[in-house]
């Protein structure tokens, strides 16, 4: 699909709801970035939305990490207000602290979506008529790692949310989604942010 047949098809009725969905996913992201807990309810709008929207262009494994992050995100929204290890003695103003990865935690969680991301392109060939997945069970799998990483505060969950997003750019072009594939352009951006912004707080509570 060319430029200008992206553009046409970004006037159809079918993309107002995909609006809906970039701007308040954009926000989300914003949020995250600012260690906002507000990251949590805007964010399941765009989840929601992005349900619909991937299962009427055949990305059902993208579809399905909607679904998962609905129910990840319910529980980071839980998680960032009351856990901790410290709870107790948590001020109203306080959230959990963000932390990162051990190198032995890294390599594992690096396996683990790997081996997520061929058993989704398995599924994918074997089920559903999906023309890519490869490119759809890797971004799924690389993204359920991200949000369990996100839920508990590690900081490396960045690292995962930006290889995500630049593979995301040409998935969804591809489906003549260009909204969503410049969301996802702007995801990349965001998410450089916001590793940067959460090293230079993990550094601060490091000397705290």
């Amino acid at each position: 699909m060319d430029i200008s047949m992206c553009l046409r098809d970004a006037l159809s009725i079918i993309r107002i709801p995909e609006a809906i969905a970039v701007i308040t996913g954009i926000l989300s992201v914003w949020f995250a970035k600012k260690e906002s807990i507000w990251v949590y309810p805007v964010g399941l709008v765009s989840v929601l939305l992005y349900i619909y929207i991937c299962l009427t262009v055949n990305l059902y494994a993208d579809a399905a990490i909607q679904a998962y992050y609905a129910v990840v995100s319910i529980y980071g929204w839980y998680y960032w207000v009351n856990g901790g290890k410290h709870k107790q003695d948590m001020t109203r103003e306080e959230h959990v602290a963000i932390s990162q990865l051990t190198i032995r935690q890294q390599i594992v969680a690096i396996l683990l979506t790997l081996l997520l991301g061929l058993i989704l392109r398995t599924i994918l060939i074997r089920f559903t008529d999906s023309t890519v997945p490869l490119l759809d069970g890797l971004t799924t799998a690389i993204f359920c790692t991200a949000m369990v990483l996100m839920a508990r505060k590690y900081i490396e969950n960045w690292v995962y949310w930006i290889v995500g997003d630049i593979l995301c750019v040409p998935l969804f072009f591809s489906k003549g989604l260009c909204l969503s594939s410049l969301q996802y352009g702007i995801f990349t951006l965001l998410a450089i942010a916001g590793w940067m912004a959460w090293r230079k707080k993990l550094r601060m509570n490091a000397y705290a």
